[in-house]
């Protein structure tokens, strides 16, 4: 079975890694950068690739202090950014479960959802300051290795820039859930309502594959 390491390897000896690399050790030098440097690929080590079900993909890592944790949408700090308390609101609607008291979705990841931000990091308090140095060409490479050798995962993809990846998707033998963003500038043209979690697990149970335990 391939993993995560055989893409890593292959990746890392590209021109734009190379380069990526050096920026960003660049920017963990001179500036407060997120999330911590060996938090980085966090949600490569907490989903293995033969563990992965769901994919949910994410912009770029929270920029304020102590929340970035290497997860998608994930927050180490106890107040909750407004996008994870959209999703928290859509989760206890859809499955008439609990709204969830910490930020932290390592449990998610460990079910084996692939929370992962197209960029992978960020200056404090300056989004998208990472945007086109190569983040996205290597989360391009994962979705196209997840098209290659996973089938019958769920693909969530909130907004148009989770939705540009769409195209790398196999959209054979997979499911792809689309909506708006949960941010609350956007979350109430699609993704109230959007039941994306019931979905989901409806899909997995259809292919045999155990649900996802969604309480935190």
């Amino acid at each position: 079975m391939k993993t995560w390491n055989d893409l890593f390897s292959i990746e890392k000896k590209k021109d734009y890694f190379l380069e990526l690399a050096e920026f960003v050790d660049g920017e963990y030098e001179k500036y407060t950068i997120f999330p911590k440097k060996e938090e980085i690929f966090k949600a490569y080590s907490l989903t293995p690739l033969e563990n992965v079900k769901v994919v949910i993909i994410g912009q770029d890592p929270y920029h304020g202090e102590n929340q970035a944790n290497g997860l998608a949408f994930s927050c180490d700090y106890p107040i909750l950014p407004p996008s994870l308390k959209n999703i928290y609101q859509e989760l206890a609607n859809d499955l008439k479960i609990r709204v969830p008291n910490k930020g932290d979705l390592s449990k998610w990841a460990k079910e084996g959802v692939l929370l992962i931000n197209a960029i992978l990091t960020v200056r404090k308090n300056e989004p998208l300051a990472h945007e086109n140095k190569g983040w996205e060409e290597f989360t391009k490479a994962v979705i196209e290795y997840l098209a290659l050798y996973k089938k019958n995962v769920v693909y969530i993809l909130w907004g148009a820039y989770a939705q540009s990846y769409e195209q790398y998707i196999n959209h054979q033998n997979n499911l792809i859930l689309k909506s708006s963003h949960p941010s609350p500038l956007s979350a109430h043209r699609s993704f109230f309502g959007s039941r994306v979690f019931s979905k989901t697990n409806n899909y997995l149970k259809a292919n045999g594959i155990k649900p996802i335990d969604w309480q935190l």
